[in-house]
């Protein structure tokens, strides 16, 4: 714009037009950054679809393979348990977390896809079932490779790991160092002792 064109503009007309130019420019840039970010949004967001998911898996013991997590990690069933319900909650749950399900629950190993399942518990999370037994771990396991819950007796009944067949191990278990494994089926105990919640242990 000239010189002499600008110098018979009235004064507010002056003041608004690098106004509105600035103005245009900002919105320009803001729109193309939130178009940008946008884009960048929708890309976080489907790449974060992608979870893994929960995968019981096995590992191999003196007395043959049993359940463990991902990582490693033993798995237990509670004898207490009825068929496809927790009656694990409160103090026992913090001993004793429940195998929660993440994603699509998959078999791996020696683990048998067909016996996994979830069900529902009374705080409305998903826990990982095997053969109908809930799945939980156990907070004095120092890290994987370790299975000190086994033959627990604690909140009233016993606490054993679970054979791929889905029966418990009620045997004392020395895990071997070669950890996941395909390790031949252990024979579960065949004794009852009467407080199995349907199951005859």
């Amino acid at each position: 714009m000239s010189n002499s064109l600008l110098a018979r503009l009235p004064m507010p007309v002056k003041l608004g037009v690098p106004l509105a130019a600035a103005l245009l420019v900002a919105a320009c840039s803001s729109s193309g950054s939130a178009a940008g970010a946008a884009a960048s949004g929708a890309t976080s967001a489907s790449g974060s679809t992608s979870t893994t998911g929960t995968v019981i898996t096995t590992a191999s013991g003196s007395a043959g393979s049993f359940l463990t997590s991902s990582s490693g990690r033993a798995l237990y069933l509670w004898v207490k348990d009825p068929m496809n319900k927790s009656v694990c909650s409160g103090a026992c749950a913090g001993a004793w977390p429940p195998v929660v399900a993440s994603g699509t629950v998959t078999a791996s190993g020696g683990a048998s896809a067909s016996d996994l399942g979830t069900i529902t518990r009374s705080d409305g999370t998903k826990q990982v079932t095997y053969d109908g037994h809930p799945l939980y771990y156990f907070v004095g396991d120092s890290n994987p490779g370790t299975d000190s819950g086994q033959g627990s007796n604690s909140f009233g009944a016993k606490w054993w790991l679970v054979a791929p067949s889905g029966s418990a191990i009620t045997g004392t278990v020395t895990v071997s160092s070669s950890g996941s494994g395909s390790g031949s089926s252990p024979s579960p105990s065949s004794s009852s002792s009467g407080s199995g919640g349907g199951y005859g242990y």
